[in-house]
């Protein structure tokens, strides 16, 4: 395992897995611009060993949202609404399309609240994982501000219109059985009989990154592009990535373990 801790942001890998902290706890990991710049420097120095990428929060919080210093710096005229609307562009939601992005599979750790541009780091990851104690939540109404950080593009694909309307016109915080029943969490762990949150993530996390990397990322790429493309041109992008990957070792230790009746193995190559 390697651990290393810049901009407010540590990232530690064991197995491939790269787990990527906010660790603002004093702000409730809010995305601050030293804190945005830190994910960015975890994502863009990611190795070819990767197989998983994990995004959590420390302190008992998973993102408190975007940076208030930013609103009040306008409020001060410290600020231009120019020079605000682009800290938005540029900071905070440049930060969750890089998740959204990244090419390995990424899962959020929700263990405590995520909300505003917080659920939208969320959201940017392709899988969320909640605690007991995960919120998740989009009040931008509170500050009297319309959604941003790519919650219009992101929330309506995981809820349906409906649902992300309802959410944003009432900033309802979500806890983890509420999120799971509208489909934002994909997994609640540690509810049943005293059951270790920690220890069941790892064993969910390590179930991904076991698997065939190439696979998984291409799978990424295809799903992303199914929202946008006809049924025949999904076809077309399907047979064309199956063409690369029938040259992978993975894909060979697939068929011959399938063949010996037997889990694969598999390597990431």
């Amino acid at each position: 395992m390697t651990e290393e801790t810049e901009n407010s942001v540590s990232v530690s890998e064991a197995s491939g897995v790269v787990t990527v902290t906010l660790d603002r706890p004093d702000v409730r990991n809010a995305l601050t611009s030293d804190l945005t710049a830190g994910v960015r420097d975890a994502l863009d120095s990611l190795s070819a060993d990767t197989r998983c990428v994990v995004l959590e929060g420390a302190g008992g919080a998973f993102c408190a949202g975007g940076d208030v210093n930013a609103m009040l710096q306008l409020r001060a005229d410290e600020w231009t609404t120019d020079q605000a609307v682009r800290h938005v562009i540029n900071d905070t939601a440049d930060v969750v399309k890089r998740v959204y992005d990244c090419e390995y599979p990424t899962v959020a750790k929700i263990d405590g609240p995520a909300i505003g541009a917080g659920g939208a780091l969320a959201l940017a990851c392709d899988l969320r994982v909640f605690s007991d104690d995960g919120r998740i939540g989009f009040g931008f109404e509170q500050l009297g501000l319309a959604v941003d950080s790519g919650v219009s593009y992101l929330l309506p694909r995981e809820v349906g219109a409906g649902v992300a309307k309802e959410l944003v016109y009432t900033g309802e915080v979500l806890g983890p059985d509420r999120a799971a029943e509208l489909g934002l969490a994909n997994r609640v762990f540690g509810t049943e009989g005293g059951d270790d949150f920690e220890t069941e993530f790892e064993s969910f996390v390590s179930d991904i990154a076991s698997g065939p990397t190439a696979a998984l990322r291409t799978s990424k790429r295809l799903l992303r592009r199914g929202f946008e493309v006809s049924l025949d041109t999904a076809i077309e992008h399907e047979a064309a990535a199956q063409g690369a990957l029938f040259e992978t070792a993975d894909h060979e230790e697939g068929v011959d373990a399938f063949l010996e009746r037997r889990d694969p193995e598999f390597g990431g190559r």
